[in-house]
């Protein structure tokens, strides 16, 4: 057959098959006579005509339905039907696919006509079982029902009775149909044994019926007539049953044909469906979603939330939650496509990419959860219309569109993907997140019991652990290898059979918080479990559960110290999470060793706990003749000592006993995240206790007395575990009096002992410190504490303490950088001396330390250095951040203090910080960096905001900025470096377009040139010993203050008493030489006793000084061991009598005139300085040692600029005459330009930002503010210039007082502090027998003083706690600074300097630098100099500012009490210029206080930062 008869369409394949069968029986005819034989001859050799065959269309069609409708034998499967007594039901059926196919694209065409006609409302199906017919009618456009001009027949006859015709054949038309290929309905005829199609059109005014029978091989003929009526299509048909193996249309196929009519129903938007002459009740997708989770319940019992969302026309999305894997229901263009396809991916995946987002936030189990087990739990329901769509086959189960083709997009909203986190489906991916780390647990973790382990690297196992006499085993688990070998030790007295041993390397795992992931790879914990032969999730509640256990009891054995008592609690904690009922069969026991012992005479004593020991020392009246032993570790004991450990080991065993929920909650209290309140509230009360007991004379508690047997885990946790939690809290946050740490203040107290005139290495330094200051930890952290101490750069410390010899760190990496100790060299600073006045030691009370003398409990500094170098830590609970303050606005407001005047507000300053820092809100700063523009396309970046290193900022941000990333272009085009490490300076290049969108958005935003400071923690040690936290940084000055000033009040006593005694013994001294030269005093050839009695009787003193030191030492109680070294060690006689051995040992020499001449001046010089400090105050002498300190400071940091100055390359320049001159190169390059604008750091929005959250977090109520406002009016008045009035005290009760309740441990602890012990008693040393009191904490009021016209603040006798009240005092403090810039307005605020006079080359020479006060015509010359840092020289203050913050180094004649006096008349000055409080600072910004004027709702700020 040629190719064109081959390809001659179907009417062509119609007569060649009937050609084909007539020449099939002709040879059939002609080979009939033919004999048997022939026949089976011919059977075995088949023609080629009868092998290769050619079928039509049709025959194909017949012969391999499963191409084109699927299979035609029936197939059981579990599919989703609509039963009618059930409903919508997922049951196992049996059906034919391919009847169910050709119903489909009956239905599926009916629903397409609503695409063609958007006015089709009605879909009817009849579905009749008992005379197999099926129909489907809709009212939506007709078929034409014209003759096709080409085809020369009517269009419905040809779509309905010829394959391949189609209206779908132009691809560049796109449609949201389902039919595609041009097969569709013509296989619904082909298959049934009568297929009838009714159709009417309006358009063309007549309606159309034909019949085809017989697999559509028999044809009636059409009948057409004239309609004018509503258009409507209908197919009826019934289909041929012996085609699909069937006899009737059964239950099963009824119900899944019955579920494709709510399909349709649920799909098609605007059409009602009745099937069988009842309309269907669904009335949209939302509703159709409901027939399937209608009375589902989830894992919980709760009925399954739908989440639904109309994303556009063209896409609807349920979602629900699935417990049999991933579920899906999807429609495209109305067709079921049952296997889902790119349209389900597509959804899907945005809904897995989100809630995946939320699990691993969630996930505290740590198991990795992927995609695809997201999507397990997820049912989805999608009903697309997708424009063109292609499916893998005839079927449309599976649509195969690209995701670019479906014409539409699917962008799930924001409100859906909450919403769907919300429907259970997280929390039914948690929960099989535990089942499956559980499961995984028990497969790797969990243990049964073995004779013999195997793999455990140093276990000691015991030889009966495992068998049968397993539950009389004990293992120890020991703090470390020493440990272990002194259990060994011991071992050896009781014997290995039923005793293991196993160390620790150090502290375990917190279980109670820890991850999956943690626990699954923390090899000691699995090897713990696996010695015991533990099970997770099994329940040891009876006896014989414990027989499956390789051990009976576990013994813990730890150091006697606060981390081994940290150690005994983890693995209590551990036990009491996973195994609670272990806890009570007295499970758990621990062995104690010896703390301290003491011996004498062969008495042997032992203590076990520090407070014990203190208790003997008390109650010992001659305790310093016993030999005293500390044994800080396990390790100090010897194995003889361990022997006779293990042989009394009833007395060293203590049981733990539990005693039910009490002992659950202490546990649970210590160790949860959830318990962090609680545990500040706990740690509270202990301190309150202690501090009680400290005032009282009481002893503390301690757990293990000689009759301890046994021991309750509350006890344990609240009398034990807790002095660990403390202990960490005092090492983690400094003291309020030194702003030192401990290991801190180590350091400090070794480098005074040491003394050094010379550096000495960090290395080495540290190991004195070891060796004086009995330091226990590790040497490598203490030498970063030393070179913390020492370094100098912005951010770190204001005044460094130590020496940086050496590179001891920079900006550039924030001390990182710092050289290894061994290289570097330290020494104190001179100002360290003047700091800590050697003087006040005498005051201090030393701690004691295995019997040795180490550092004070605190050092008293003359200004409070926590303030000055700010401090940061982290403790059990608690948190401490302070920030940096300028010394000289410290030292100017203890000299306000000290004239009874209030201390002027301060902001944070870091030494040579050259940007700005605003305030926001209480205890909440802004600290912007500086950034100028040089021109159109380039900025320069000279500042960075503190702590924000150099090298950091250009990886972090420039670097990104300069790459630019998938989703972000570049911004900048390339940068440049020019900055030291001590200055900072970026040149950036950027297109034109890019600087104004980047100023546009703030350039200072753009280039993350501004940080948050938030000061909501400032929690610091008393000095007490006890943690407070202050809610400003005035009164933590006004607490260091009171308790300065009355140091200085001891200190004043001490040295009277020690110049008196000195001042004594000088003029006994004279006295008695001149009586011997004057021979009046015989003492030649006399007793010892005879000149003693001599002396008394001529009213000669015994030794002052001695007498004076003896009283001392009585009265503090710091006897050294060794006894006193002074001269009545001599052998002059007994210390009970008289002690006249300053005279009697005094030399000849004494005789000579010049000897005699000295010792009266010397006498007469320390009258005289008696005298001098008699007359002088206390306050005198703190005003000597702050003028002493600035001198000071003044001299190092002008030292500092000339090292910096030095530093910059000399050139030798060749002269005329004489010798080369030296010219200084100054790097211009380094120094920031002199013609960039400076861009003023934005500060109103984040104010703003500030006043929206107050307004959020907290409402005043109309009572509260009414008496705040009236007050405010009553101030405002005072302002104005009404006389003034003191306000009266607010009584205790007021509206004003009462506060938002706050965590127990913060409002509690200081309303008890400052109503029931600051108020009535006063800051006093420990030793002195007078009553002790923390700073008072006063709130301020407003007036004006009759001297002036500043509003002054003066102590109120309430506290205020809101910020009403606070706003309405500082709006009206601005108002008064207003009213005096106003008269000066030259000094009234910060301002840019003036630009520099114009000249002809250079067009932009506005000066960005804002230090200047005053305009100039030249340029600054700071700006040529900038290496001593930008607007470094202070202006005058108007306060005692302008005597300390000169740059110039003060005359060295000048005396100190000219100084003083100066410093008087500053003072006074200070009160007669107001108006210069408002001057503009480097490195500050002037304090703005008009923010809280622009609330609405006055409110308290409450740490919305943190």
């Amino acid at each position: 057959m040629s190719n064109g008869a081959a390809g001659s369409g179907g009417l062509t394949w119609v007569t060649l098959f009937e050609k084909n069968n007539a020449a099939k029986k002709e040879e059939a005819a002609a080979n009939g006579g033919k004999s048997e034989s022939t026949k089976k001859e011919g059977s075995k050799k088949m023609t080629v005509e009868r092998v290769y065959q050619k079928k039509t269309q049709l025959e194909h069609i017949l012969l391999r339905p499963d191409t084109y409708i699927g299979s035609v034998e029936p197939v059981t499967q579990q599919l989703w039907v609509f039963d009618e007594d059930v409903g919508m039901n997922l049951r196992e059926i049996t059906y034919v696919p391919g009847l169910y196919k050709i119903f489909d694209e009956i239905l599926v065409n009916a629903a397409d006509n609503k695409q063609r006609d958007k006015h089709m409302t009605t879909i009817k199906i009849n579905i009749d079982p008992e005379s197999n017919t099926i129909s489907v009618w809709n009212n939506g456009k007709g078929i034409p029902v014209v003759e096709h001009k080409d085809e020369k027949m009517y269009v419905p006859a040809l779509i309905f009775g010829h394959l391949l015709t189609s209206s779908n054949y132009d691809d560049e038309q796109k449609k949201v149909t389902g039919g595609r290929n041009g097969y569709g309905a013509k296989l619904c005829n082909i298959f049934s044994t009568k297929f009838t199609v009714e159709t009417a059109c309006k358009e063309y005014k007549h309606s159309f019926k034909q019949t085809w029978q017989n697999n559509m091989t028999k044809t009636a003929e059409p009948k057409i007539k004239h309609f004018d009526s509503e258009d409507f299509t209908n197919v009826t048909f019934q289909p041929d049953l012996s085609k699909f193996n069937m006899e009737k249309l059964d239950k099963d196929i009824v119900a899944l044909l019955t579920r494709r009519a709510y399909d349709i129903a649920g799909s098609c938007r605007g059409v009602k469906v009745v099937l069988n002459g009842k309309k269907l009740p669904v009335t949209g997708f939302r509703s159709y979603v409901d027939l399937y989770v209608k009375d589902k319940l989830d894992e919980t019992g709760v009925a399954l939330k739908v989440v639904n969302e109309s994303v556009s026309d063209r896409w609807e999305v349920g979602l629900a939650m699935s417990e049999k894997g991933f579920q899906q229901v999807s429609f495209v263009n109305s067709i079921a496509t049952t296997k889902g396809g790119r349209h389900i991916d597509y959804v899907v995946d945005q809904i897995v990419s989100k809630l995946i987002e939320v699990v691993k936030k969630k996930n505290k189990a740590g198991v990795s959860v992927k995609p695809f087990q997201v999507k397990n739990h997820i049912w989805v329901f999608v009903n697309a219309l997708i424009e063109n769509p292609t499916f893998d086959s005839q079927t449309k189960e599976n649509m195969t569109l690209q995701t670019k083709s479906f014409g539409s997009k699917c962008l799930l909203s924001e409100k859906f993907i909450r919403a769907a986190t919300n429907c259970g489906i997280v929390e039914s991916i948690l929960n099989w997140v535990k089942f499956k780390a559980q499961t995984q647990l028990n497969k790797k973790c969990s243990s049964v019991k073995y004779s013999k382990i195997k793999g455990i690297p140093k276990l000691d196992d015991a030889n009966d652990a495992g068998g049968r006499h397993s539950s009389e085993c004990t293992l120890i688990l020991t703090e470390g290898d020493s440990a272990k070998s002194l259990a060994v030790s011991g071992l050896g007295v009781i014997g290995r059979d039923r005793y293991g041993v196993f160390p620790l390397r150090g502290k375990i795992l917190n279980v109670r918080e820890a991850s999956h992931k943690q626990i699954m790879e923390n090899a000691e914990i699995n090897n713990i479990i696996k010695i015991v032969g533990l099970q997770y999730k099994k329940s040891y509640e009876d006896p014989e559960s414990l027989k499956s256990l390789r051990y009976g009891k576990i013994m813990i054995m730890t150091d006697q110290d606060q981390d081994g008592s940290h150690i005994k609690g983890l693995l209590i904690n551990f036990f009491h999470h996973n195994w609670p009922s272990l806890l009570k069969h007295t499970f758990l026991e621990e062995f104690i060793t010896p703390i301290v012992k003491v011996s004498k005479n062969k008495v042997d004593l032992a203590f076990y706990s520090i407070p014990e020991f203190d208790e003997w020392k008390q109650n010992t009246e001659n305790y310093k003749t016993w030999h005293i032993k500390y044994y800080k570790g396990l390790g100090t004991s010897t194995s003889k000592e361990a022997k006779e450990y293990f042989s009394e080991m009833e007395r060293h065993r203590i049981m733990f006993r539990y005693g039910g929920t009490e002992d659950d909650s202490a546990i649970t209290l210590a160790f949860s995240k959830k318990k962090t309140d609680d545990r500040k509230e706990w740690l509270t009360n202990f301190m309150e206790d202690r501090r009680q007991r400290r005032l009282h004379g009481l002893p503390e508690q301690y757990l293990y007395g000689t009759q301890t047997r046994h021991l309750s885990y509350n006890d344990f946790i609240n009398k034990e575990l807790i002095l660990f939690s403390n202990s960490d809290n005092e090492r983690s946050l400094p003291s309020l009096v030194d702003g030192l740490k401990p290991g801190q203040r180590k350091v400090l107290f070794t480098c005074m002992k040491r003394n050094d005139k010379r550096e000495v290495k960090v290395a080495q330094l540290a190991g004195s410190v070891a060796e004086m200051s009995a330091y226990h930890h590790g040497e490598q952290t203490l030498m970063m504490t030393i070179v913390n101490l020492a370094q100098n750069f912005v951010g770190s410390n204001n005044v460094n303490i130590l020496q940086p010899l050496g590179q001891f760190g920079t900006r550039i990496n924030g001390g990182k950088d710092a050289a290894s100790p061994r290289y570097i060299f330290t020494m104190l600073s001179p100002l360290a001396r003047l700091l800590f006045p050697a003087v006040d030691s005498n005051l201090l009370k030393f701690l004691y330390d295995d019997n040795q003398k180490v550092e004070p409990e605190w050092y008293i500094p003359i200004i409070p250095m926590v303030l000055v170098n700010g401090a940061e830590g982290i403790g059990t609970g608690w948190a401490c951040k302070l920030p940096n303050y300028d010394p000289r606005e410290i030292v100017n407001n203890i000299y306000r203090m000290l004239s009874h005047q209030d201390p002027l507000p301060m902001l944070p300053r870091y030494k040579n910080f050259k940007g700005v820092i605003h305030e926001l809100g209480q205890n909440q700063y802004l600290v912007s960096g500086e950034i100028s523009v040089i021109d159109k396309n380039t900025v320069e970046i000279t500042e960075l905001p503190v702590r924000t290193w150099t090298q950091a900022y250009k990886e972090s941000v420039l670097e990104p900025m300069l790459q630019g990333t998938d989703k972000t272009p570049a911004l900048i085009n390339d940068y440049k470096e020019y900055h030291t490490d001590s200055t900072v300076k970026f040149l950036v290049r950027m297109s034109e377009e890019k600087l104004i969108q980047a100023e546009a958005a703030g350039l200072h935003k753009v280039f993350k040139l501004q940080s948050s400071l938030t000061c909501n923690s400032m929690v610091l040690f008393d000095h007490m010993g006890c943690l407070k936290r202050y809610d400003s940084v005035h009164d933590i000055l006004r607490e260091f203050f009171t308790l300065r000033l009355q140091y200085y009040k001891l200190r004043k006593d001490w040295l009277l008493g020690s110049l008196g005694a000195d001042a004594a013994k000088l003029s006994n001294q004279a006295r008695f030489v001149l009586e011997k030269i004057e021979g009046k005093v015989v003492i030649e050839n006399k007793s010892k006793r005879e000149l003693i009695r001599m002396l008394v009787q001529k009213g000669y003193e015994s030794d002052p000084v001695v007498a004076w030191t003896k009283a001392q030492e009585k009265a503090l109680e710091e006897d050294e061991r060794d006894g006193n070294d002074s001269d009545a060690s001599g052998d002059s006689g007994s210390t009970s009598g008289p002690n006249f051995n300053y005279i009697l040992n005094m030399p000849l020499w004494c005789l000579t005139k010049e000897k005699v001449e000295e010792l009266l001046r010397q006498r007469d010089l320390k009258t005289g300085e008696l005298n001098g400090l008699e007359r002088k105050s206390s306050e005198d002498l703190w005003k000597e040692d702050l003028a002493v300190f600035i001198e000071q400071l003044d001299s190092v940091e002008a030292q500092e600029r000339d090292e910096q100055n030095m530093g910059r390359a000399t050139k030798l320049v060749k002269g005329k005459v004489g010798k080369p001159k030296v010219k200084k190169i100054h790097l211009e390059e380094t120094l920031p330009s002199p013609y960039g604008r400076r861009v003023e750091p934005p500060s109103q929005p984040m104010k703003a930002d500030t006043a929206k959250k107050l307004i959020k977090r907290k409402k005043v109520s109309q009572e509260r503010r009414g008496p705040l406002l009236s007050e405010a009016l009553v101030l405002c008045v005072v302002i104005a210039g009404a006389p003034r009035v003191r306000k009266t005290p607010v009584p205790k009760g007021t509206p004003t007082k009462k506060v938002k309740k706050r965590n127990p441990w913060s409002d509690e602890e200081s309303e008890k502090s400052e109503s029931e012990l600051d108020e009535s008693e006063f800051v006093v040393p420990r030793e002195t027998k007078s009553q002790r009191a923390s700073g008072q904490t006063h709130n301020y009021t407003l007036h004006r003083t009759t001297t002036h016209n500043t509003a002054q603040l003066e102590p109120a006798p309430h506290k205020y706690q809101n910020v009403v009240y606070y706003s309405v005092l500082f709006i009206i403090y601005e108002m008064s600074c207003r009213s005096a810039a106003a008269r000066k307005p030259s000094e009234a605020a910060p301002r840019a300097r003036k630009p520099a006079a114009p000249k002809d080359k250079k067009p932009d020479k506005s000066v960005w630098d804002s230090d200047s006060d005053t305009p100039s015509k030249k340029p600054s010359p700071a700006l040529k100099g900038r290496g001593k840092g930008r607007g470094r020289k202070r202006k005058d203050s108007g306060s005692e500012d302008g005597d300390y913050g000169s740059t110039k180094k003060p005359k060295a004649a000048t005396p100190l009490a000219a100084r003083v006096e100066a410093r008087a008349r500053a003072e006074a000055l200070s009160r007669d210029r107001p108006e210069a409080l408002s001057r503009d600072r480097p490195g500050r910004a002037k304090k703005e206080v008009n923010y809280f004027a622009e609330l609405d709702d006055d409110d308290e700020d409450d740490g919305m930062f943190d």
